[in-house]
Formats: C-alpha cells, structure tokens, sequence
C-alpha cells in the first residue's frame, strides 16, 4: 500500500477482554482495533473467546496467524476461537475450512459493536461474517483510551487505501481510503487529553490521504493544525507512517515549527533505486526522497526519520539493493522496517520475475546490518543530551524523536514526563538517568 503502517510483528501478549484473549498480528492501527474489539466484546458480555486479529502484508505474517490458532486451540479445547483481520477479510475460506475456528468476520465487521453479541456471534450455522470491504464507505470513530496506560493514546483518522502499489495486497483487507471528519478527530483528542494522555498518535492506513473522500478535499496539514490550535493543552502530538510524497505545504510548515509535533517520521520509502520504485508503482524517485529528508532536517535539525524498505523486490538487481543500503545515509535513517520480499497472491509483483529466496534473505540481512549502524550513529548523536522523555513503563521511556531510553533508578508513573540526561547507548536504546 501506499503509505505502510504496516510492520509485521508477532503477535502481542494476549489481551484480556472481559475474560476474552485477543491475539493482535502487525501493525499499530491492529492493535488500536483489538482495543476497540475487546471494549465491545466486554460490552457484550462475552466471555471466553479468543479472538485473533491476524495480517496479510506477508506470507510469514498469514502462516504465523495460522500457527497461533492451532495453538491456542490446544492450550484451550473448549473457547470459540473467532479470527478477524486483514489475511481473514483477505481469504476468509483459508480461516474457515480450519477446525479450529470458530467464527471469520471481516474488518469492517469487526468494528462493530453488535458483531459480539454471543448470540449473534456464536449462534448459526454461518461460519463467516466478512463484508465486501470495496462497499464500505465511512469510517466510525472510535475512542481507545488506554492502549499504552496514560502514555499515549491512538487515534484513528483514516482507514484504507486508493493507491494499488504493485507489491501489496492491504487494500484488499482495508477497502478503499475513508476519512474520519476533523471535527471528530479534534474531539477524540481533547477527550484523550482530559484523561491525562502526554501523547497523541495519529494513525491509519494511508494517513497523508486523510480528506480525499471528506467535502473540500481537506488535507492532512490543515486537520493537524486544528488539533494543534483547539487542544492547546495537547503535551505532544505523533504521526504514525507517512507517504513522503504526499506532505502538504500546511503539514510541512506544522512538522517543523510546531514544538509539540513529535521530531519523528516514519517515511514509506520501501525502496532506493528508481526502476524498482517504478515496478512497484510507487508515486516518488529516489531524488524526491533524499531532497524531502534534507528540506525537514535543514528545517527542523532534531527531526529523526524512520522508514519501510523491501528487500529482495521481483528483478532487483544487485546494483539497484546498493541504492537502497545508500539510501539509508543520503537520507539520514535512524529506523528501519525491513521487509524480505514475500510475493502475494493475486499482486502484480507476484508475476513478475522472481528472486531466489536466499538471494532475498541475504540482502535483507545486509539492510538489517545496515540499520543497526544506522542506529547506533543515531544513539551516538543523542548522548549527553536532555531529552524530555515519556514514561511508558517502569524504567523506560521514550524520547520525543522515538529513541528508546533505559533509565537507572526509580522511575514516575506511566505517562510522566521528565528531563532524563543520557549517559550512552547498548546500540539498540539510550541510557540515562532522571536529569
């Protein structure tokens, strides 16, 4: 898709759900629906389900969801198993033929409320529930408070994608791009502020197409800017994954004046040389990529950049991966998301010529090598700072340009904000103390 907040992950430590598990497989805005899962579910009064939230954006990501169902199964031979998420909206026949499962319901069914009604849930013969997801046209939004304790919170603005890159098959799972209106938005948030949340994470699909599908055609920038000004009382505000080339002139302006925007993006590259940027349909060159990254650095110094890069894409050759390690200089990455290449049915990119898989695993290691210097030259950067950091748990915090920070000594609660003086790195995190 175009703007990847997808990043394949194993599955989060189940949830309990008014006696329910939820297993959550891949991205942020995932987990965000698992909580909105587990609020109806309690709603509901079920009890006693495993409700597995399963990703499409790999082939590892579809057999690790199937793994955890057999599993699951095994550990409780008696609780109706219930799978959602992208790979079930996907191929809900591959879920359902399992006997493991109980119930598939789709993604837009899955936000909604009388979907965990145990009656309706449970009872029937139908064992799918799965909507076309190409029909679906709005987007509820929904109030999660709490994903994180009282150090963030998640609001999702958008849902879906309208661009077809050639590699991915998430529209697919997601339907086409659906906008929440900004008022909405503005008032999830202060909401979440008077809650006592430090931080605020827009997130969504494909965020930077927020507005296409809203009366005006709003941009992102402008929805931004609205938070910024009618939540004053917002300690700090993040943007979830980005597609670089869609950053209005208002969203630029915002990212590097507002002190409140989070230092931090995570820019949808997914490739550095420009034929394979071609081939996966992508909207930007290599050129567009590196001049964006040094136009917010030169604007705001402090800003650090993360980024989604595949490995291994159909006919890259071994020229065009070096244009991609270099990428990760000339645009001064801190954090990688490497995908190896997985060939998804159905894309086009699943026809085209294809790698040998060891040739894609060895280029995936050597970008992974690649980032853990890109890392660490970032941590280096970092020491001897003060960084206001967010507690997100005892004796970790995070840095409002997403570094990582490991801190000796009693920590304050969730959701505090301190001066933490860094004193090194282990070349994955920060170490410091309360300054």
């Amino acid at each position: 898709m175009s703007d990847q907040n997808i990043h394949t992950s194993p599955p989060e430590a189940p949830a309990q759900a008014g006696g329910n598990e939820i297993l959550t497989f891949g991205c942020r805005l995932n987990s965000w629906e698992s909580e909105v899962m587990r609020s109806h579910a309690t709603a509901a009064g079920l009890e006693g389900a495993i409700i597995v939230n399963t990703c499409a954006v790999t082939n590892e990501a579809v057999r690790s969801a199937r793994q955890a169902i057999r599993k699951a199964r095994r550990a409780n031979p008696a609780a109706p198993i219930i799978v959602t998420g992208c790979a079930a909206q996907i191929n809900p026949d591959e879920f359902a033929r399992m006997p493991e499962v109980t119930r598939v319901i789709g993604n837009a069914d899955k936000m909604k409320a009388e979907t965990f009604q145990p009656h309706i849930l449970l009872g029937g013969a139908e064992k799918k529930s799965v909507s076309d997801i190409m029909k679906v046209k709005d987007v509820a939004g929904h109030l999660v408070d709490g994903l994180d304790g009282r150090a963030r919170a998640y609001v999702q603005i958008q849902t879906g994608c309208d661009h077809r890159c050639t590699f991915c098959i998430i529209p697919y799972g997601r339907g086409d791009s659906r906008s929440v209106p900004a008022g909405d938005v503005v008032e999830q948030v202060r909401a979440l502020v008077s809650t006592g949340h430090q931080e605020i994470v827009l997130t969504g699909v494909d965020l930077t197409s927020w507005g296409g599908d809203l009366p005006g055609e709003p941009k992102l920038g402008r929805m931004v800017q609205a938070i910024l000004k009618n939540v004053p009382d917002l300690p700090q505000l993040r943007l979830s994954s980005i597609d670089a080339i869609e950053i209005d002139d208002a969203l630029f302006e915002a990212i590097t004046s507002e002190p409140r925007i989070a230092p931090h993006l995570h820019l949808s590259l997914q490739a550095g040389a420009d034929m394979i940027l071609k081939r996966m349909k992508r909207r930007h060159l290599r050129a567009d990529a590196i001049a964006l990254c040094q136009k917010l650095k030169s604007a705001r110094p402090g800003i650090a950049f993360g980024a989604d890069i595949i490995a291994g894409f159909p006919t890259e050759t071994e020229e065009m991966f070096e244009d991609s390690l270099r990428l990760v200089d000339e645009c001064d990455l801190a954090y990688l998301h490497v995908f190896p290449y997985s060939p998804r049915p159905g894309t086009p990119a699943a026809r085209m010529p294809q790698l040998d898989r060891n040739i894609i695993k060895d280029r995936a290691a050597r970008l992974r090598e690649k980032a853990g210097l890109a890392l660490i030259r970032h941590l280096n950067g970092m020491t001897g700072s003060i960084q206001q950091g967010l507690i997100e748990k005892p004796g970790f915090a995070r840095a409002p340009n997403f570094a990582g920070i490991s801190l000796a000594g009693t920590t304050p609660r969730n959701g505090a904000i301190l001066p933490i003086r860094i004193t090194g790195h282990n070349g994955k995190v920060l170490e410091g103390e309360p300054a």
